[in-house]
């Protein structure tokens, strides 16, 4: 293999990730132009057409796609080997892109990252909030995190979450005018505030008691689609919100809200992270696994 072609190879690569010339020279830190003449001249050196330009967007051609899909492990390799290499100087350094739901970041990762940073001074952690799962290989992601319910097996998992649970919450001042809900059939009679995911479908709420599972497609006249929002609409009386206990903790002990179907409402597995089997471990994901992870 002519070396030069390899420099001209992970520039293809970050054009390709970042769908544009200017972004893959602020990612590289070089100028646009030098962006410009790598992909050209590895083009020319080819003989083929890599990528596909427009005024809007850069993206593979059919051939370019071939050569990124055969390229990708073998980038991810050297990515690996010079990680390890900067490891040899006693503490873990370089980029991790994590893909993160936007719970998980509230109620995991953000209580803990200023102490993270300051363990890990060299680590630069980049957090992608995404609430639809994630193939973290093709996204270019170097591990993800969800709930243990959505994670694929193919994929190696570590909990970095105690196990959690969903809540039914009113204002006092919503019962003051409404009846508490029994069964979660009940839920028919009530206005409930309800939340649109990010890919925009509405959250079924899910309940399940004596080996009973119910999914209700709760109505009601808000719709919002962060969970924070979500508690303080309920604490305002807008109606009742189906949020994870860990929102309303406050709320709930001070007595602006009152929790109802406490027994439909079972706990399961929290978050882990999950990446991809490989041979070996990124320093900087290693240390970022074994920092959140939950011990015992």
């Amino acid at each position: 293999m002519n070396r030069a072609h390899l420099s001209q190879l992970a520039v293809l690569a970050t054009v390709a990730q970042c769908g544009s010339f200017r972004g893959a020279a602020r990612e590289l830190a070089i100028a646009p132009s030098a962006v410009s003449h790598a992909v050209s001249s590895l083009e020319a050196r080819l003989g083929v057409r890599l990528l596909s330009r427009s005024t809007r967007s850069v993206a593979p051609t059919e051939e370019g796609a071939q050569l990124l899909e055969r390229l990708r492990p073998a980038l991810s390799e050297i990515d690996l080997a010079l990680e390890t290499a900067v490891e040899a100087r006693d503490r873990p350094a370089g980029n991790l892109r994590l893909s993160v739901p936007r719970t998980a970041a509230h109620l995991v990762l953000t209580p803990r990252l200023g102490a993270f940073a300051a363990a890990y001074p060299d680590i630069v952690l980049e957090i992608v909030i995404e609430d639809r799962f994630t193939d973290v290989v093709e996204g270019g992601f170097d591990a993800g995190v969800r709930l243990g319910e959505s994670l694929q097996r193919d994929m190696i998992a570590v909990r970095i979450g105690p196990d959690i649970r969903g809540s039914v919450v009113g204002a006092p001042s919503y019962f003051d005018a409404m009846p508490r809900p029994g069964h979660p059939r009940d839920l028919a009679d009530h206005r409930c505030i309800r939340f649109r995911f990010s890919s925009g479908i509405l959250y079924r709420w899910e309940f399940a008691k004596g080996g009973e599972e119910i999914e209700i497609s709760a109505q009601g006249p808000l719709i919002l689609d962060e969970d924070h929002l979500i508690a303080q609409a309920a604490v305002d009386g807008a109606g009742l919100a189906f949020v994870f206990e860990d929102y309303v903790r406050a709320p709930l002990a001070a007595g602006r809200l009152i929790r109802v179907l406490e027994d439909w409402c079972p706990s399961f597995d929290g978050f882990f992270v999950y990446y991809p089997s490989r041979r070996q471990m990124r320093p900087a994901l290693r240390a970022f696994v074994d920092f959140f992870k939950v011990s015992g």
